[in-house]
């Protein structure tokens, strides 16, 4: 049975659910920042899912990236898994600026932050589960 990291949950807010993992929007408006979590009970590392939970899991970032690609239009794609806080496999895919708080570095440990507003949170929601619901 699939669940998620508490502060996972804590720090996004729910997207949808691809065939293999759970898109989650952090809660950061200063960049378009999408975490996929595979939604297998205690996957920790990508090399350790099965062969076709690889391939899924390659999909489904292309899909998202493809998606923060097309409606935010950034410099830059981020996509990383490092879990050293958070042990619970996540990858996270993030639109980058030239020029952005944490140009040119990584937005982890930063300490640039902005949490979104609820309706403006709830509007991204619908508008990227609509995007991933439609393959971008």
């Amino acid at each position: 049975m699939f669940s998620l990291n508490e502060r996972l949950q804590a720090d996004t807010r729910h997207v949808t659910d691809l065939g293999l993992c759970r898109v989650l929007l952090m809660n950061n408006a200063l960049w378009p920042w999408l975490v996929l979590v595979p939604m297998r009970e205690n996957a920790v590392e990508i090399h350790r899912l099965d062969e076709a939970d690889q391939t899924a899991l390659m999909r489904e970032i292309a899909l998202a990236s493809r998606v923060v690609e097309r409606l935010f239009a950034p410099d830059k794609m981020n996509v990383g898994a490092l879990g050293n806080m958070v042990p619970q496999l996540h990858v996270h895919v993030i639109g980058r600026e030239r020029g952005d708080p944490a140009w040119p570095g990584p937005v982890w440990g930063s300490g640039h932050a902005r949490p979104y507003e609820p309706t403006e949170a709830e509007a991204l929601v619908e508008r990227l589960a609509e995007a991933l619901r439609a393959g971008a």
